[in-house]
């Protein structure tokens, strides 16, 4: 049943569990003994509950940081791109500062975060001391939860904020107040922190406590571990510059020698495998949280929370019967990501949405909505939509703020191309072929010869591999916000980001590989008055031939706008975004740290 954590939300969480609104606080005592709640699995589960609480809070991920962290890259933008010098604008085009309104609260995402964190210290002293890990195979499986929630918090912590303050333990008299950790010791603490909850929980399906992809499983910590490895061997702005860690146990080849292992881990187990592309996303809108498909884990937002579509689903300008909120389309591709994908990849219409959804003034509930072209400044994540919800799961959005859609936060794909990654790094693209093919022959299912002739290329040398791998994470997941830290770690996030910049220009005046393009798009309806046929998008078609169609309508496919406070390519970064990486410790946490927290090194 969906939600499965909500309904544990009970006496034990409020009495065992610190729920300051400010983590700097003490947490108050509490009135629940420990050695109660952790020796019983139920009460002990309670603590998971509260932390996904953590997660799910206004300004937490729900509200903040899903919407704020990834865009502006290469692959994905903020739609309100051209308003430049708003506070969610500055979150995104690397020109932020401490005083954002967005974050600088006592409740964002910083604080919710910390809060996660502090219910997940208590819990895990707690587990350790009375849970009898060693012999109960369920309290074994709550603690390896716990210590792999801290470190999905810990992780997007860094991936934010760089160096943080480093709390393994619960707070006390003595650690209220500590400054940022360097954040080499972070990583390691949570490679080694994963290497055991992987001892800890149970795979996909091997038990009951692991058969909905809401519950953490190994697979999905293993994935884990190879990402964050993967970072931690990375590329990353520190205070003397944008370099690898000076630490040499998290050097490339450790750090991709850990990855390999852990992918193949996941990959050898069989506990996960790929669906089709579309019926990944389709499931997720369904809901049915079955364990061991491509989904490995997800995070669970009830029906009243959670603002996935909400910011980066197609837009639905009225209320109509699929959804009774009229949002989506904050976030959305970048427009030259349309035009990266090859027209046969199945990939591309999922991903890239030309359209949003409107209504006539005299259909007055909304039976009949149907679908307008946008522009091509403003495409939209095709891969949530209201409709998908209201088709497959049978529910209609009725929140105003909140459409309750989980965020999936790995797939399976993300495992099988960090593994072609990590293998070919360390024994070279034969070895590394079988991983990105696997994911290459999902995207052209019905044209093997496009698979065989692009894994021809990609292997004729180690540096092909890589330039391969760049670009199929790109295509694979645009819209799931993991391309920022991607180009992060391969020190490609300024050389990408000015690429796109250039590749705009050129796709907005037609010229260079975008010289062939129709300056207009053509556009009709198929049969069932909602969905829109559009011709005019695909290299190879001209004016000429949409203009012979005989459609009824079409329009200029353009990316400008009039009342633009800048030019699109010029809004999608601000500043070298490799001297803003990471955003600022907000204001309100310097001046609440007793003098421990700054931005010393960092120019905000």
């Amino acid at each position: 049943m969906k939600k499965i954590f909500y309904i544990l939300l009970t006496l034990a969480l409020t009495a065992s569990l610190t729920s300051c609104e400010n983590v700097l606080e003490a947490p108050t005592k509490s009135s629940l003994d420990e050695s109660v709640v952790f020796s019983d699995p139920t009460l002990a589960e309670g603590a998971i509950a509260g932390i996904i609480q953590s997660f799910c809070e206004t300004n937490s991920y729900r509200g903040r940081y899903l919407v704020f962290y990834g865009p502006n890259t290469d692959a994905e933008v903020r739609n309100a791109l051209r308003n430049i010098n708003d506070d969610p604008a500055r979150l995104v085009n690397y020109n932020t500062n401490v005083n954002n309104s967005q974050m600088n609260t006592e409740n964002n995402a910083w604080a919710m975060f910390y809060q996660g964190i502090e219910r997940a210290n208590i819990a895990i002293r707690g587990l350790r001391t009375y849970g009898d890990v060693e012999n109960n195979p369920r309290m074994a499986q709550i603690l390896g939860e716990i210590i792999t929630l801290r470190a999905v918090l810990y992780w997007d912590l860094v991936k934010g904020w760089g160096d943080v303050p480093a709390r393994f333990e619960p707070i006390s008299a003595e650690t209220i107040y500590i400054p940022r950790s360097d954040r080499d010791v972070i990583y390691k603490q949570l490679l080694a922190d994963l290497e055991e909850a992987a001892t800890l929980v149970a795979w996909p399906n091997e038990t009951s406590w692991t058969t909905s992809s809401e519950r953490i499983n190994k697979a999905f910590v293993k994935g884990l571990r190879a990402r964050i490895a993967l970072a931690a061997g990375g590329y990353s702005q520190r205070t003397d510059g944008v370099r690898l860690s000076n630490d040499p146990e998290l050097s490339r080849a450790n750090m991709y020698a850990i990855a390999r292992q852990e992918c193949l881990d996941v990959i050898n187990s069989g506990r996960a495998q790929l669906q089709g592309f579309e019926e990944v996303f389709r499931a997720l809108h369904r809901e049915d949280l079955i364990a061991g498909r491509e989904i490995l884990w997800e995070i669970p937002f009830s029906e009243g929370r959670g603002r996935v579509i909400f910011d980066l689903g197609v837009r639905h300008t009225t209320t109509n019967k699929y959804t009774g909120q009229n949002r989506g389309g904050t976030n959305g591709p970048n427009p030259i990501m349309f035009y990266e994908y090859d027209r046969d990849d199945a990939r591309r219409d999922v991903t890239c949405v030309p359209y949003e959804w409107s209504k006539n003034s005299s259909d007055v509930d909304g039976s009949f909505p149907f679908q307008i072209p946008t522009n091509n400044g403003r495409w939209q994540f095709g891969k949530y939509r209201y409709e998908w919800l209201y088709q497959e799961a049978g529910r209609r959005v009725t929140s105003t703020n909140d459409d309750g859609l989980n965020w999936l936060y790995m797939r399976y794909s993300d495992v099988l191309l960090m593994a072609a990654e990590a293998i070919n790094e360390l024994d070279g693209p034969g070895a590394a072929a079988p991983y990105l093919r696997q994911v290459r022959q999902r995207a052209f299912p019905n044209n093997p010869e496009k698979v065989d002739a692009f894994m021809a290329q990609a292997t004729a040398s180690k540096e092909a591999f890589f330039d391969a791998i760049i670009d199929e994470r790109a295509l694979e997941f645009t819209g799931e916000m993991l391309r920022k830290a991607d180009l992060i770690r391969w020190n490609l996030l300024s050389e990408k980001l000015n690429e796109a910049k250039t590749k705009l220009f050129q796709l907005e005046n037609r010229i260079g590989p975008y010289e062939n393009l129709p300056e207009r798009i053509y556009y009709t309806y198929a049969d069932d008055g909602e969905t829109l046929i559009i011709y005019g998008l695909n290299f190879g078609d001209t004016d000429e031939i949409g203009a012979s169609l005989g459609y009824p309508e079409n329009k200029t496919w353009v990316i400008s706008s009039t009342g633009e406070q800048s030019t699109y390519w010029d809004a999608l970064f601000l500043r070298d975004p490799n001297q803003q990486q990471f955003w600022p410790i907000w204001q309100v946490f310097v001046d609440g740290s007793n003098g421990q927290l700054n931005n010393d090194g960092y120019d905000f």
